[in-house]
Parts: structure tokens; sequence; C-alpha cells
């Protein structure tokens, strides 16, 4: 099938040097697939699925051809508005290789359909025949499971190993001198009594605490008890638990006990002046008390723990960074954590991290907690209740959303594909059990995961293939169930039409992912090297395999004329650049965070979108609930486009700055900041003034709507020229030279001498 004639815009010849802005003035979208008009229209949302080829590749040779990675990027847990939920006792399955039947399934008549995946020939269970949607029998096709790609079942009974698991949610926090000096404990107590109510769970639901510093107390919240009860362990080296039946308890039951602590906790170590931390005892003690039920812990930490088992030391040397072209201790320091995140998985725990914290925690050794057992990661440096309120704001936000977000519990996610593909590698966090299932003791809405696949044998007689996510889990309310995500994709043998597929962002994504591992199992610049020659060698097969004409000049087909950009984005990005600016930690996490984010929240970190917002009027704005949106375009990341006369917004995903120009128009500063001049734009702001003008309104609705499509909460910082936060956004300034790395007209000069090589 050539689609040369169709899609003349995904190959249109682009000479990059000449071409300098091509940044699309709106979000890029994902590319639609070359399929039929009624195949397209029952293909997965790439918000939940998509591929790096949305033309897969006929063999293995011809994809090494193109020098282009073949993976999936997926969210399979994502929030969705519409869901389709069948109630069935049967669950229709392919006999042979168990795909969830589909619409891409072909009926040969009534009674048999044949595998997308396998080609098996099944035939269509009596039940089947009626369709509950439309009360007729005898059109199987016209089910909803044959209707929806992505479609949730209420599992039998067969889909479990043991009865659902209740909600069960532990809490360990470190109470040491340094964790109360941040003041962290008040804010997570109120924000936990706030959503106490709204925590997903039904009346089996069950909580307890942990505290920590040197030693590691336990609350026994006993329903009939007259206030908690706190026992203290100090033999931290053979830790037990001393009452094991009354340290998890039914919330509704004891939900006084629980508000008392929650509102005692704060001043019960506020005049402490135990420094040190046993973390480890802690999570072992977690672990015990967990393991029996499974659920969900979460672990606050505010230092490096070095006290008992996992203690760390610090390895982060300041004089070290000086050279700093390789970046030691990537690695963890201990197996402690990894090998407890697994005994966690074993028994359908998972663990989530927040570090709040100053000082160097040791991430690389602590992260494998939740790595493994698929947790989160949230990390709030420099985090203190007066010093630094706009991440206070951040942390309350974020932990809203974690205590009340869905969640399902003692989950397991399968990814099949049709014959002749395989899958080999697995980003994200969790265990892989077997070849092709992941381990999720916990699945949340906010994790996305990536996988890379190869093509094991020809797809010479196929016309498409097919990918089915199937993730089994149990609700917050009890109830097995099963969400399947199908993704249909057509093969094509041609070069040319294997580019023209090409999705840019999702390739960015997958090539994170891998330097990530790269970094770390072999060293940050050979990740780098890898990256830049990603872009050499597609671009280079380009030219000599799929261009027709040959002209002079750095060519790419349109659909890829921002892979060298976002290459560049990545290799200036926190998890990958040198120099010594950048703190251990703070690269660590970026790299987990480009591991499981899902791809657009991931983009927003790799490649920031530049606004300017001094002139937001509402030409081609958007009407949501009767509040008018603005929608100014995305800008180059290049200071040639601030200007000292405008006030411009970055959203890096995580954190948002408005840059305001030192001459910037005083009616911009007076109704937008409530100040009157720019002198008097405050050095700590970190919140827009609620003013009654139609400029604030505008501004606020549009950085509202931003922070509206994503779990987590950006904060917002707002800078002048001497802000001690410009340097921080003028590193996102990624087209731009700076002392370590090339701008982006030198690193294309460098790609295109590379090719002519």
């Amino acid at each position: 099938m050539s689609l040369q004639s169709n899609t003349p815009e995904a190959l249109r010849v682009v000479n990059l040097l000449q071409e300098r802005n091509l940044l699309p003035p709106n979000p890029v979208p994902a590319p639609t697939p070359c399929l039929t008009q009624d195949l397209q229209k029952l293909n997965c949302s790439p918000e939940v699925f998509r591929c790096t080829l949305t033309s897969i590749p006929q063999t293995q040779s011809l994809l090494n051809k193109a020098k282009l990675p073949l993976g999936l990027l997926l969210h399979p847990f994502k929030d969705l508005s519409q869901l389709p939920v069948v109630t069935s006792s049967t669950i229709v399955r392919c006999r042979s290789c168990r795909t969830y039947i589909n619409p891409f399934v072909s009926f040969l008549d009534q009674r048999r359909w044949k595998c997308n995946l396998c080609y098996r020939v099944n035939d269509v269970p009596e039940e089947f025949m009626y369709n509950p949607v439309s009360r007729s029998y005898g059109e199987p096709h016209k089910r909803p499971e044959v209707q929806n790609a992505t479609i949730e079942f209420i599992a039998p009974s067969e889909y479990m190993l043991r009865p659902p698991q209740p909600a069960v949610y532990l809490f360990v926090l470190d109470v040491s001198h340094n964790a109360v000096e941040t003041g962290y404990l008040s804010v997570f107590c109120q924000s936990l009594l706030d959503n106490i109510n709204a925590l997903p769970g039904d009346s089996r639901t069950k909580v307890g605490f942990i505290t920590f510093d040197s030693t590691v107390h336990f609350y026994n919240l006993q329903e009939g008890l007259s206030q908690p009860q706190m026992l203290i362990v100090s033999d931290i080296e053979d830790i037990f638990l001393p009452t094991p039946d009354s340290l998890l308890v039914n919330l509704n039951e004891s939900k006084e006990l629980v508000q008392d602590l929650l509102k005692s906790l704060p001043n019960l170590f506020e005049k402490t002046m135990e420094t040190q931390s046993a973390l480890g005892s802690a999570l072992q003690a977690a672990f015990k008390l967990l393991s029996p039920s499974g659920g969900r812990m979460s672990v606050f930490q505010t230092q490096l723990p070095n006290l008992g088992v996992g203690a760390l030391q610090s390895r982060e040397d300041p004089n070290q960074r000086a050279s700093a072209k390789d970046v030691q201790h990537l690695s963890p320091a201990t197996d402690f954590y990894k090998k407890l995140a697994l005994d966690c998985s074993g028994q359908q725990v998972a663990v989530d991290l927040f570090l709040l914290s100053a000082q160097y925690c040791d991430l690389a050794s602590l992260g494998c907690i939740s790595r493994y057992s698929a947790g989160s990661v949230y990390y709030y440096p420099s985090y203190h209740h007066q010093h630094n309120p706009a991440q206070v704001e951040r942390f309350q936000k974020d932990l809203k959303r974690y205590l009340t977000r869905k969640i399902g519990f003692e989950a397991v996610m399968r990814i099949r594909c049709t014959k002749g593909l395989s899958i080999h590698t697995f980003h994200g966090n969790f265990f892989v059990r077997s070849t092709d299932l992941l381990s999720l003791p916990n699945v949340n809405p906010d994790a996305g995961f990536a996988v890379q696949m190869s093509i094991e044998e020809n797809l010479d007689d196929m016309q498409i293939v097919s990918f089915q996510a199937a993730l089994l889990y149990t609700s917050s309310k009890g109830e097995r169930r099963i969400r399947v995500h199908t993704m249909c994709l057509p093969v094509v043998n041609s070069l040319s039409d294997v580019f023209a597929g090409a999705d840019v962002q999702a390739i960015t994504g997958l090539l994170a992912c891998m330097a990530v591992d790269r970094s770390v199992t072999a060293s940050l610049s050979d990740a780098r090297d890898a990256m830049t020659n990603a872009a050499i060698d597609s671009l280079s097969s380009y030219r000599q395999s799929a261009l027709t004409i040959q002209q002079p000049g750095l060519l790419a087909p349109a659909c890829l004329r921002l892979f060298p950009l976002y290459v560049l984005a990545l290799l200036k990005q926190k998890a990958f650049r040198t120099g010594t600016s950048t703190r251990l930690d703070d690269r660590v996490f970026a790299m987990y965070q480009l591991k499981y984010q899902p791809l657009a929240f991931a983009l927003l970190m790799i490649h920031p979108a530049l606004y300017r917002v001094d002139d937001l009027n509402d030409e081609g704005a958007l009407n949501i609930n009767d509040q008018t949106i603005p929608q100014p375009r995305v800008l180059q990341l290049s200071v040639e486009k601030l200007s000292r006369e405008g006030a411009f917004l970055m959203d890096a995903g995580i954190v948002m700055y408005l840059w305001i120009g030192r001459s910037c128009h005083p009616s911009f500063l007076s109704q937008v900041l409530g100040v009157p001049n720019y002198a008097a734009v405050p050095e700590k702001l970190h919140l827009l003034p609620e003013l009654d003008t139609a400029e604030s309104q505008r501004t606020r609705a549009f950085i509202g709507w931003l922070r509206d499509q994503r779990p987590f909460f950006p904060s917002l910082h707002i800078i002048r020229d001497e802000s001690q936060l410009k340097p921080h956004f003028m590193q996102n300034m990624i087209e731009d030279r700076t002392e370590s790395a090339l701008s982006y007209y030198e690193f294309l000069l460098h790609v295109q001498q590379q090719i002519s090589k």
C-alpha cells in the first residue's frame, strides 16, 4: 500500500538549516494512522496508546534501515470521561493467545470470529449473540466489546486468586528534627483531615500510621480507646509489631481516633532534638504490617537515612562535579531498597515516596523502593513552610490529588501484539513477573509506561497489525475489573511510508526512556552520544534511501522536522545535561519522571512551551464552562523571542515562570500584577492577585487551563531580570548557546557534518 499520494505533508522535504521557525503555533497533534475510515474511527485514543511509528515496517531489516526506534507509549489507567463498562458472565477471549475480543477481529460469520493477534478462528459463545445495548439478538459485531477500542469488564470470579482486597492505606512519616523544621507534617495532617472522606474505598477501608526518627513509633487506633496510643520500638535492628491487630484499623469505625491523631501529631514532635533517621527499619515494620492484606504505603522522608538497615552515606561531592563529563552514583548504593520493593511487590504492596529535602538524600537508592513496587516518587527540593511558599502550595495540591485520585489494587498488566511482533524491554515503575506480565501492586491514573519492540517474523501477508494492553485490577470498592485498550496500525513495505508514519513525540519519549537506562547501565556520555546518533542516523537514512531528489542542506521529512530540536532539548534536560550546576538528586528525579510520566507531561519537561501573555486577546479563544480561555501561539525557546516590553509565560510541566520584561507596559503590571511599575514587582511572587480586570481574568484563566490539563500542580514563579530564578528560566531556552552546550543552529551544523562524512 503506497501512502505517498494521500500524505504529502508528512513527507514534504524540509531544509532544517533554512527553515528556522519550525514550531507550529499550537501543540503538535499525534499523527493519524493511514487506515480506512471505519478502522480509524474505532482506533484507540493516542492519549492512551500510541506507537513511535504509525506505519509498521514489514520486516526488521526495513525497520533497521529507517534507524527509528519501534515502541509503544501507554497511559493505561488514565482518567477517562467516557468508559464503556461491560458486565458479562462470559468474557470473550481467543482460545489460543487469550486476546480479548475487540474492534479489529473479523467475523467469518455470526458464529465464528478470527483473532487479530494470532489468527485463530474461535466460536462466538451463545450469550454473546445477544446485544445488551440494542437489546437485539444475532448481531455479535455490534456488541460494545467490538465497538470500543477502550473498554472495561467487571471480572467474574475466575479472575481472582483470592477475595478482592480492601483499600488499605499506611502512612510512614519522618518526625526527626529535620522533618519538623521543614513544617511538612502539619500540612500533611491538615490535608489528610480535609480529604479523609474522599479516600477511595468502601466500608472495609483500613488506615494506619507509623512515625520514625532513631526509633519507630506505632499508633494503636482500636475502636473503643479514648485516645490514640503511641507505642515505641527502639530495637531497630530487629523490628517487630507491638500489637499487630490494632495498628491497621477500619477507617469508618476508628475515624474519630484517626482525626485525633492527625490533630495531635504535629505538636507531639515539635520540640524534638532527634536528628537520626531509621528509614529502613520503619519500612520493614510497614511491610510487616501491610503484607497480610496488601495496600499502599505512603512514605514521607526529609533527609538521608543514617541509622540501622538501609543507612546511606552522602555520595555527592560538589568538587567532583567540576569536570562532570560523566556523572557518578546514578545507580543505587545498596540493594536494600530494591530487595524490599520486590518483597512488597510479592505481597501486593506499592510504596510511594515523598521526598521533601534541602540536602542530598540519595534518590538513586531510595527511589528503588517505589520503582520496583509500582509506586510514584514526589520530590520537593528545599521544601520549607516559611521560606518556600510555592513548594508548600505544590505539595498541598499534589497531596490532595494523591489522596483522592482513583487507585487500582493487586493489578497486573499484559501487552500483546500480532504474531510476528515481539516486546523486549519495558519502561516505567513495576516488576516484570514473567516475560510479558507487569506486576503492579497499585496502579494509578497518572502513571505512564513504554515498551520497545522488534519484528521477529516478516509481516508480508498482513495489511494491519494490532496491539492490546489488558490491565486486571481490584477497584477501591473491591471489584475485580479488566481495562482493555486495543490499537490497530497499517503495515507498509517502503521506507518512505515508514518515515511518513513517524510520530516524532512518541519517538522522543521512548528515546528518553532508553537514554535513562543507558546512563545507569553504561554512562551519561554514552547516553548523550546515543541520542545524538539517533538524530544523525535517522536523517542520514532518510537522505540516502528515501529521498528521491538529492539536494544540498540538512533535509528531513516534515514529520521529523522537530526531531533534532527535541534531541537537543533532551541533551539540555536536567536528566542528561553536563556541567556542574545540576544536583545529583535533581538529575535522578528528572530521570524518574522521563521514565514514568505519560508522554504528554514528559514532553513539556523536555521541551517547555513559551507564550507571550501581555497582549492576550479573544482571537481563537476557547470557551469552557462560560469562561474564555485565550490561546496565544507557542514561541520558540530562544532569547530573541523575548522582548523587554512584554511578559512571557514558560510552561515547563512541573513549574511555570512568568518573566516580566524591564520595560513591560504599565497597564499589564497594574491590571494583572496589581503593581504600579516594574520596580514594584515583588522578589518572591508566586500567586497572581485576583483583580477585577479583563486582563487579570484572561491571564488567570489561561494559566488555570494549562494547570487543569495535568494531574500534578506546577508552581508559578513571577520573575524579573534580576531574580534568582532567572537562570532556571534561561536554562530552558534550548535554542540558545550555553557555556557547555551548542545552540540549535550549531547542533544542526554538527548533525549535517556527521551525515555528510
